[in-house]
C-alpha cells in the first residue's frame, strides 16, 4: 500500500465528527446530572443517588474519549505534516498511533454507552416495580 497525504486525511474527517458527537454526549450528561442533583436534593431518593454516581463515572469516561480523540487528531495532523516534508516512514508510525488513540477513544465510548444503559435500567425499574 502506498502511503500518501490522502491516508491521514480520511481519518481527519472521521475524528472531527466523533469529537462533535462526544461533545454533544458530554452536554447531555452534564444537563442530566444537574437535573438529578436537584431531584436528589428535594427527594433524597436512592435511585437518584445511583444515577448521580453513574453520571460521575460517565463524565470521566467522556473526558477520556475526548482526550484520546484529540490525541488522535493531533497525531493525524503531525502525520500529514510529516508526509508533506517527505518523512513517510515516520508518518506511517505516527498514523499508526493515531489509529490506536482513535480505537482507545471508541472503546472508552462503548464502555460509557454500556453504563448509560445501566442508568436507563434504573429508571425503568421505578416504573416496572
Amino acid at each position: 500500500m502506498e502511503f500518501s497525504i490522502v491516508t491521514p486525511t480520511l481519518l481527519f474527517s472521521a475524528i472531527s465528527l466523533l469529537l462533535l458527537a462526544y461533545t454533544n454526549r458530554f452536554l447531555a450528561v452534564a444537563s442530566l446530572t444537574r437535573q438529578f442533583i436537584k431531584l436528589y436534593e428535594s427527594n433524597k431518593d436512592e435511585n437518584e443517588l445511583k444515577q448521580i454516581s453513574h453520571f460521575k463515572i460517565r463524565l470521566q469516561l467522556i473526558k477520556y474519549t475526548q482526550v484520546f480523540g484529540v490525541l488522535s487528531f493531533i497525531m493525524c495532523i503531525i502525520c500529514m505534516f510529516l508526509t508533506m516534508i517527505n518523512q513517510i516512514l515516520v508518518a506511517e508510525f505516527v498514523f499508526g498511533f493515531s489509529l490506536l488513540f482513535m480505537m482507545t477513544s471508541l472503546i472508552i465510548s462503548l464502555v460509557e454507552i454500556l453504563i448509560s444503559i445501566k442508568g436507563l435500567n434504573i429508571e425503568l425499574e421505578k416504573i416496572t416495580h
